[in-house]
């Protein structure tokens, strides 16, 4: 018995090993890949994750890599509903390891608007890349707009989250 005992800790041990050592060759998950295209949105401020010094940026490209969320809303700014189409502004703040209360969205013209974190936790709030399955060009509020679900709840259908909807988007200042 006491050498079947050796036999079973020695195949513990060599399992062991043998896990740590794939363990040590599987890539860190620990930073942003770096963009590759042009980068259209800077995230600054209390976050962990970082990819240019202690800012997060992100192309296109890595955008479109977040889960994708679609949904249809009416918009002071078109006669009619528009589609929209990018990540949840949640999956961009967890990717980025966002770490404050509040939001200051930057839009192109400098214009800012505060948006506070709990937002992108108690709406379907999302960071759109696409409108009717286009990519927005600037002068169609694009490249980037972030834009609420209007018409899922009537609390969202007022000035104050209307104000929040920050189009022509390209830095989010965590805080």
């Amino acid at each position: 018995m006491h050498t079947s005992l050796s036999g079973a800790r020695i195949a513990l041990w060599l399992g062991i090993a043998v896990i740590a050592v794939a363990a040590a060759t599987l890539p860190k998950a620990s930073a942003l890949d770096k963009p590759t295209g042009t980068v259209v949105l800077t995230i600054d401020g209390a976050i962990s994750q970082t990819n240019n010094g202690a800012q997060a940026q992100f192309d296109m490209a890595m955008l479109e890599k977040l889960p994708q969320h679609s949904f249809s809303t009416q918009t002071p700014w078109y006669p009619s509903a528009v589609t929209f189409t990018g990540p949840l502004l949640r999956d961009v703040l967890a990717a980025v390891g966002a770490k404050g209360k509040n939001i200051t969205a930057v839009a192109l013209n400098d214009y800012k608007t505060e948006i506070p974190v709990d937002d992108a936790t108690r709406h379907d709030v999302i960071v759109a890349r696409l409108m009717n399955n286009r990519p927005m060009r600037v002068r169609e509020k694009g490249p980037l707009f972030i834009v609420y679900p209007f018409d899922t709840k009537a609390e969202l259908r007022s000035e104050l989250y209307y104000n929040r909807a920050a189009w022509q988007l390209h830095i989010l200042r965590i805080r």
